[in-house]
């Protein structure tokens, strides 16, 4: 029966220099090792979160939706199950945070309580070694690709930050597609000790020139909210960026910030579609809707006016969906729009069967490439924040 203390080969392989240089899935095997696990897998998922993807080359891919696996990837829980050859496979989700990387699959005889807490401490462990690695070794990114990726989407993808990030006052996440051909969409969220920034941008155009113009709004953004700015210093930094460095161009967006103590959400809007609010699990219409300002890198539309900021309270369990308009205007195979209504609707309808947010963009955006007769006519982007207050419960659900 293994022992219940941690085994001291951990240090030993936390202080060994050469580890820097191993590949991850032997570095995955070491640490497993070195922790006192039996034969560890790591499956990380693809792109588009479709498939789990094996670092081992003896390893088949699995199907996200139909695997245990899956299951655990999807719902964030451990799932056991029996082995063909004998004894039992644990699956665990492979968390960075609130980020979910993929899952790990233990292959042992038996599992028992202490080796269950050992497994648990090496996917937290793994998953701090991936989101290291993955910077700067090729190797793990292509494997999380299933095709060539164009450059415009290269560029880009290398300014976004992980999908979800969120602590015990909320979570913010966020989806993208299509995933290899982005040109002008991208999203942002950060977390200070008191406050959740998240912006969503879509730059004119569908090309390198768009990319660049997200670009240089997403760096000028970061750059200006790091040195303590409010939201009209920020913006008036994005404009200049934009207006000196690509005068012809212009990108539409949302910037936000949501005090995460007590809920007020300060935005404002420049020639994007609005904001949605979800309560109560219904869509409250019209509740962050207000006159649009001119996009960004218009600046000299403004005239010397300042931009508009816009303030609500938010209140325990609210959902806030930034979008852009690729969604809603996407075909589905009967030629109709995706439109407002559904986008909400099926957003509605994962809250009410308990997923996490991630997950509920993810199917959502599944179901919208699924529809399609063709690909996305436009980038779509979703990125979505609910607000959990400790001690503060949702009120009930109208019905």
């Amino acid at each position: 029966m293994p022992t219940s203390e941690p085994p001291s080969g951990l240090e030993d392989f936390l202080a060994d220099p050469d580890n820097a240089v191993l590949d991850l899935a032997t570095a995955v095997a070491r640490c497993a090792t070195a922790l006192g696990v039996p034969q560890a897998v790591v499956y990380l998922a693809d792109l588009q979160q479709r498939r789990l993807i094996p670092l081992n080359d003896d390893a088949a891919a699995l199907d996200v939706d139909s695997s245990l696996a899956g299951w655990a990837y999807r719902t964030l829980a451990l799932r056991v199950q029996e082995s063909p050859a004998g004894g039992m496979t644990a699956w665990l989700p492979l968390l960075d945070g609130a980020e979910r990387l993929g899952v790990v699959a233990v292959h042992t005889p038996f599992l028992d309580p202490a080796l269950l807490r050992r497994s648990r401490a090496l996917a937290s462990l793994l998953a701090m070694m991936i989101t290291s690695k993955r910077a700067y070794k090729d190797n793990v990114v292509q494997r999380t690709r299933s095709e060539p990726m164009r450059l415009p989407a290269e560029m880009l993808r290398a300014f976004l930050p992980p999908r979800t990030i969120g602590n015990t006052h909320v979570v913010s996440t966020a989806v993208l597609e299509p995933a290899y051909e982005i040109g002008g969409d991208a999203f942002d969220h950060c977390l200070t000790p008191t406050a959740l920034h998240a912006t969503i941008v879509d730059a004119m155009g569908h090309n390198l020139l768009s990319g660049l113009t997200t670009a240089v709004a997403l760096a000028a953004c970061r750059n200006s909210r790091r040195t303590g700015a409010e939201l009209p210093e920020l913006l008036e930094e994005v404009d200049a960026a934009i207006s000196l460095w690509l005068p012809d161009q212009f990108c539409t967006g949302v910037l936000l910030r949501l005090d995460l103590a007590g809920g007020v959400l300060r935005w404002c809007n420049c020639g994007h579609p609005p904001p949605l609010l979800i309560r109560d699990n219904r869509l409250v219409e019209g509740a962050l809707e207000r006159e649009a300002d001119p996009p960004m890198g218009f600046s000299a539309f403004l005239r010397g006016a300042e931009r508009q900021i816009h303030e609500t309270t938010l209140e325990p369990g609210d959902r806030v969906l930034l979008y852009t308009d690729g969604l809603t205007e996407a075909r589905l195979a009967d030629g109709t729009e995706f439109g407002l209504e559904r986008f909400a609707d099926s957003v509605i309808r994962a809250s009410t069967g308990g997923e996490v947010a991630a997950e509920t963009l993810r199917r959502l955006i599944h179901s919208v490439l699924d529809a399609q007769t063709d690909r996305l006519r436009d980038d779509a982007t979703i990125l979505m924040i609910e607000w959990h207050p400790p001690g503060r419960e949702p009120r009930p659900a109208h019905r």
